[in-house]
């Protein structure tokens, strides 16, 4: 994926349809959101999302984080 998106607009189309109160539905998104990141992470770590661990994740972040430092914005996943 070179440009993720963390939530697609049909994911956030379904949350919005959804049951659920406001805090629920900003829940969801988030959970949704981290799934979508995750499969990215684990892609790159070359492991399944469940055999990820939490030094994977960390790591991947700092990696991210210096891409981003490094060659700027457009370089990284994470555009924040």
């Amino acid at each position: 994926m070179n440009d993720p998106q963390f939530l697609t607009p049909d994911q956030s189309l379904d949350v919005d349809k959804a049951l659920l109160t406001s805090s629920e539905k900003f829940l969801a998104r988030l959970t949704i959101s981290s799934k979508n990141l995750l499969k990215i992470i684990a892609q790159d770590a070359g492991t399944p999302i469940e055999d990820l661990t939490h030094q994977q994740i960390i790591d991947w972040f700092e990696k991210d984080g210096k891409i981003r430092r490094e060659q700027g914005i457009d370089a990284a996943v994470l555009k924040w």
